[in-house]
Order: structure tokens, then C-alpha cells, then sequence
């Protein structure tokens, strides 16, 4: 009896591994995107947002230096968005089998399975619209970013595209907006906060004491001091 559970999570592995093999192979090369440093200045969710609100100008971002960043808020992303960040090649496969079968149990998308590395994959090059063959190709470039770029590119990267708010791009701009302050200046708590409201930055703001972020954030708070960061392995 205790083997049929562990047979019936191989057999989900292995289809989406599957998945991904016969993508690989039926997708151009030429249409996964080249790692463009452009991107992120100028991502592919901030072209989305500028569309949608008919905007002259891309939303302002500025770009801000890993070192000047409090150091706890890359803690508290990956406590929350991904524990298994510094030991994955892009993709939690564990985590997205649990996902996937959490959330068909409830016929919802009740739990994201998204490593940073994949969100980061989307945010840079692909809009929110769904699809199979989309979701293929953010696999294959998740794969190729983790190749190209250090664990510590892909966290510096991500905190400074990532949308924290409707219109707020990148933690310089996320910081004073919500707290008047440089990322530097950011408090534990703070950080925990912006971390909070990363799944829905359209709908949660980090200084607003709603239970939403005080929930989210008390955990993240509870498990900063566990995450070393770029561990030596």
C-alpha cells in the first residue's frame, strides 16, 4: 500500500518529463528567446502592462546593485517563493507534482509550482496569457537561464523586474513607493512584506496591514533566519 503512492508520483514525473522532451524537440530553436540584457530594463510584462493602460512610456524602473539591496529580502523570497531555490536546475519537480495534484484535487489553482527561475523566465519574456506550447517554451528558457546565469544573477535579476505593484517595477521603485525608502533601508519586516505579495501584486499592497500580508508575511518572518544564502555545496 505504501508503494502505490510513491509508483502514482513517478508516473506524474515522468509524463512531465515527457512533456517537456517532446517539446524540446518540436519547438525552433530560434523561438526561445536569447538571454537579451535589454529584457531587463524592459520586459515583456511591462510591454503587457503598458498595452493594457494605453500608456506612452514603459512603467519607470530603476535598476539597483545587489549589494545595495537588504540582504533579507532576497531571504524572504525564496523562504516563501522557493525553499529549494539554490539546490534545483530551474524546476522543483517535486513542488510541481505536489501542485499539480493539489490542485486538481480542488479543481483550482489552489498552489503555484513556479520556481523563481520560471517566474523570472515569464516576467522577462512572456505575457500572462496562458497555453500549453507557452508554457512549454518559459520551460525550455527557464533551462537555458539557469545554464547562462549564476543563482545570484537570477535573484539580482528577479527583485529588479519582478511587479510588485500596478505600475511598480523593480524593488528601487518598490521600496520608495511603499516605504519611502532605498532597498538598503528596508527593515526584516518590511522585506518579509514585499515578499508577501508577490503571487497577486495587483490585488495586495505590502504597506497595507491587511490579513493577507499579515499572515504571509508572519510566516515569511518565521522562516528567514533558515535560508543561507548561495550555500557551498
Amino acid at each position: 500500500e505504501k508503494i502505490l503512492p510513491f509508483i502514482k508520483r513517478r508516473k506524474s514525473l515522468s509524463i512531465i518529463f515527457y512533456l517537456v522532451f517532446l517539446f524540446y524537440f518540436s519547438i525552433p530553436a530560434f523561438q526561445i528567446p536569447l538571454l537579451d540584457y535589454q529584457r531587463t530594463y524592459v520586459s515583456s510584462l511591462m510591454e503587457q502592462r503598458a498595452i493594457e493602460h494605453l500608456m506612452i512610456f514603459y512603467p519607470h524602473q530603476s535598476w539597483e546593485s545587489f549589494g545595495s539591496i537588504n540582504q533579507n529580502l532576497f531571504r524572504a523570497i525564496v523562504s516563501m517563493e522557493d525553499g529549494n531555490f539554490f539546490n534545483h536546475k530551474g524546476v522543483d519537480w517535486e513542488e510541481l507534482e505536489k501542485s499539480m495534484r493539489l490542485n486538481k484535487r480542488r479543481r483550482r489553482a489552489a498552489r503555484g509550482g513556479s520556481t523563481i527561475t520560471m517566474q523570472l523566465a515569464k516576467n522577462l519574456y512572456y505575457t500572462t496569457n496562458k497555453s500549453v506550447f507557452r508554457k512549454a517554451k518559459e520551460l525550455l528558457t527557464t533551462f537555458r537561464i539557469e545554464k547562462e546565469v549564476s543563482k545570484k544573477g537570477i535573484l539580482h535579476q528577479y527583485v529588479n523586474i519582478i511587479e510588485w505593484g500596478d505600475g511598480v517595477f523593480g524593488i528601487d521603485e518598490a521600496a520608495d513607493k511603499f516605504f519611502g525608502k532605498e532597498p538598503g533601508e528596508l527593515t526584516t519586516t518590511e522585506c518579509a512584506k514585499l515578499a508577501a505579495v508577490i503571487p497577486s501584486p495587483l490585488v495586495h499592497q505590502p504597506n497595507v496591514n491587511s490579513g493577507y500580508v499579515r499572515r504571509r508575511s508572519g510566516i515569511i518572518r518565521g522562516r528567514i533566519g533558515d535560508v543561507i544564502l548561495f550555500p557551498e555545496k
